[in-house]
């Protein structure tokens, strides 16, 4: 079995995304890794150039951004990446900029990929998701945040990156797929206060129009504190993602025990946690 990883970046330093330890997380499940790493205003070429693994390999490209509408410009990063990844792969592994893998998923992740590699029913691989809120003390729990999403992709196929590059699609089509028991680690609401605030500055530059983002700017340190509901992780995190932890210098003191609800919202909340059903849930793959 041969697997392909893939991902895009641009800035990584200026706004802090954990990109080395994305890449690093899926480096020992695939036979390379190939980074399609924008131009940028910081030194994220030669960041992901130091990376000692002859694994990697790199393709420079220059973001569109004329076609930042709904964030159709990170897709086609995604797609250009995907493109220049080897055709004798079986597998395609995507990772993005601030999701992280844990390395005790690594066995379950590489017996999913050998019982489906043969079954043509069999499209994609679906991750569950943690998504760290503050601090990596802390996870969203509301419907808020996507619970499911594909990282793992059949080559060979006309799979394309879909939208916002969140998920793929088969000639517009959803992807067939099976679940595996593993997490995707989402880092992208944990930095300090004021490169949070930097972060959602530009990423509204590949959303909306310039009048939209003159007139919507965040304040200068994110208000952490504004959030509807999170519960305390009391797991482990990934090896990679020691060193970067071991560095954060701010505080993010939260009451799990508090809810931000609306009447609908609380009642939607209770229902999820008592049953596991997310009513009116967005899904962007047809298990089977």
């Amino acid at each position: 079995m041969k697997v392909s990883g893939f991902t895009f970046i641009r800035n990584a330093i200026l706004y802090d995304y954990p990109i080395l330890e994305a890449i690093n997380s899926i480096l020992p499940l695939c036979d390379e890794v190939v980074v399609a790493v924008g131009k940028s205003d910081d030194e994220t070429l030669a960041l992901i150039q130091n990376i000692s693994s002859p694994k990697i390999r790199i393709i420079e490209t220059k973001w569109d951004l004329s076609l930042r509408e709904g964030g159709r410009v990170l897709a086609e990063e995604t797609n250009k990446a995907l493109a220049e990844t080897n055709n004798d792969s079986d597998w395609c592994f995507y990772i993005q900029g601030d999701e992280v893998v844990h390395e005790k998923y690594h066995k379950s992740i590489k017996e999913g990929m050998q019982k489906w590699k043969d079954s043509a029913q069999v499209e994609g691989l679906l991750f569950k998701y943690l998504h760290f809120y503050g601090s990596y003390d802390f996870v969203g729990d509301s419907r808020k945040w996507y619970r499911r999403e594909i990282r793992i992709i059949k080559n060979n196929l006309p799979i394309k990156s879909y939208k916002d590059a969140q998920g793929f699609r088969l000639n517009d089509r959803k992807l067939q797929v099976k679940e595996i028991d593993a997490y995707i680690y989402h880092y992208g609401w944990v930095k300090p206060p004021e490169q949070q605030s930097e972060k959602i500055k530009n990423f509204q530059k590949h959303w909306h129009s310039d009048d939209y983002v003159k007139k919507n700017q965040p304040e200068e340190s994110f208000d952490y504190g504004e959030i509807d509901s999170l519960k305390a992780f009391e797991g482990t995190h990934p090896q990679v993602m020691a060193e970067r932890i071991s560095k954060q210098n701010w505080n993010f003191d939260f009451d799990p025990t508090q809810k931000n609800f609306g009447f609908k919202n609380q009642l939607l909340y209770i229902l999820e946690k008592a049953s596991g059903w997310r009513v009116g849930e967005y899904r962007n793959y047809k298990v089977v």
